[in-house]
C-alpha cells in the first residue's frame, strides 16, 4: 500500500497563506483520485478539495476561490495552495489517495489560523 506523508501546515494569521505537500511513497497513476480532507475535534472530517489523475479538480464551497489543488506527476505529490486563509479554517488536515480500489490516507497536518 501506498504511504502518504504531508508537509506544511502550521500557524498563519487570517489572511495569510499556506501550501500543504502530500507525497506518496510509491507511483501515482493517471487514474488514481487524490484529495485533502480536514477534520476538527466532535465533527466528522469533511472533504476540501480532490484532483483526478487527468487535472479535474473538485472543491467545497467554503474554500472556492481560495484554495487550490495540484499535483506533480514527476514527484509524486498533491499540493494544497491556500490562500485567504479564516480561523474557520482551523483544522486538521489529511491527504487521501485512491488507486486501484485502494485507499490510502496521511497521518495529517495542523492547520491554525488565528491572530
Amino acid at each position: 500500500q501506498v504511504q502518504l506523508v504531508e508537509s506544511g501546515g502550521g500557524l498563519v494569521q487570517p489572511g495569510g497563506s499556506l501550501r500543504l505537500s502530500c507525497a506518496a511513497s510509491g507511483s501515482i497513476g493517471r487514474s488514481s483520485l487524490m484529495g485533502w480532507y480536514r477534520q476538527v475535534p466532535e465533527k466528522q472530517r469533511e472533504l476540501v478539495a480532490t484532483i483526478t489523475g487527468d487535472g479535474r479538480t473538485n472543491y467545497a464551497d467554503p474554500v472556492k476561490g481560495r484554495f487550490t489543488i495540484s499535483r506533480d506527476y514527476t514527484k509524486n505529490t498533491v499540493f494544497l495552495q491556500m490562500n485567504s486563509l479564516k480561523p474557520e479554517d482551523t483544522a486538521v488536515y489529511y491527504c487521501k489517495l485512491n488507486q486501484y480500489g485502494m485507499e490510502s490516507w496521511g497521518t495529517g497536518k495542523p492547520v491554525t489560523v488565528s491572530s
